[in-house]
């Protein structure tokens, strides 16, 4: 699997994410603190991750920022993602299974490396829904997706990074 993974801080979580992901077998693409000379800013490097996922350049983002709240904000602006902010592996789960989820956030201040295993373990083994209800769900979110571009909250095009 192809993973786009951001960060806003190279702190030894983020370095430690990319290595788990590699050590799992994927083929990480890297943005913000993460690569050099990317441009570091939480809001830039998420959205870069998440439109790596949007456009078919990777099958799922991790975005970090310090806390992760304003890394999955950032990438939840992106049409097409649907970021959730993951703080322990019941989460992670539930995020995949009942949201099918495709970006993780994660906060860098309290994710510590034990902790980082258990989520990227609970995320990558639970899978989408079939479920009615939650396939409903989520294509209702596709077009809350769908109304934000046809209101023109995409005209802020030059604000992307």
């Amino acid at each position: 699997m192809r993973i786009s993974v951001s960060s806003d801080l190279a702190e030894p979580v983020a370095r430690s994410l990319v290595a788990l992901l590699r050590e799992r077998g994927h083929e990480v693409v890297t943005h913000g603190a993460l690569r050099s000379g990317d441009d570091p800013q939480w809001a830039a490097c998420s959205a870069a991750a998440a439109r790596d996922v949007a456009e078919g350049r990777a099958d799922q983002a991790v975005v970090c920022c310090w806390t992760g709240t304003g890394a999955s904000i950032a990438a939840n602006k992106v049409p097409g993602v649907r970021a959730a902010l993951c703080t322990d592996a019941y989460t992670a789960d539930g995020a995949r299974r009942w949201n099918d989820a495709n970006v993780l956030a994660l906060g860098l201040r309290l994710t510590s490396e034990p902790l980082l295993r258990e989520i990227l373990d609970a995320w990558f083994a639970a899978a989408p829904s079939e479920d009615a209800e939650d396939r409903e769900n989520v294509a209702r979110v596709g077009r809350l997706d769908l109304r934000r571009e046809e209101t023109g909250a995409a005209a802020n095009q030059g604000d992307r990074p």
